[in-house]
């Protein structure tokens, strides 16, 4: 079996974000993004592959066989978007991302050009639901 190309990493979390990001703007929304997403869920942030900022772990395995660990919540300041791993198209998430603001959604993440866009409030229950489902998915 393959082995997933997202693995924590010990790269260092700022160093990502001043090397990766094209902007200062898409730079103070990862740090922002960093202190929202470590009070929800209570880890601190670490690097998972080349690009992605993970909070978190859960271990999952599907009825493939394929397993692995991942992270809880997520995101990567790409230049394009900023893409946030949380739960999409889940039962019970339609009254938050109605509320949520400017986004396109993609099959695993969502995307946003800037965190202004986007209401924090709705973005923070977003995070909590996707901790849920998952737990509860996973444990």
């Amino acid at each position: 079996m393959a082995k997933t190309k997202t693995a924590e990493t010990t790269k260092d979390v700022s160093e990502f974000i001043l090397e990766f990001t094209d902007s200062e703007q898409k730079r103070k929304d990862s740090h922002e993004l960093i202190k929202l997403m470590e009070q929800v869920s209570g880890f601190k942030a670490k690097m998972w592959g080349p690009s992605i900022i993970g909070f978190g772990t859960y271990h999952y395995k599907y009825a493939s066989g394929h397993e692995g660990d991942a992270p809880l919540l997520g995101f990567s300041p790409r230049k394009a978007a900023i893409s946030l791993y949380v739960s999409t198209g889940e039962p019970g998430q339609d009254e938050f991302l109605k509320n949520l603001g400017k986004f396109t959604m993609g099959k695993a993440c969502i995307y946003v050009k800037k965190l202004s866009d986007i209401n924090q409030d709705c973005l923070v229950e977003l995070m909590k639901n996707t901790m849920t489902l998952t737990k509860e998915r996973y444990t």
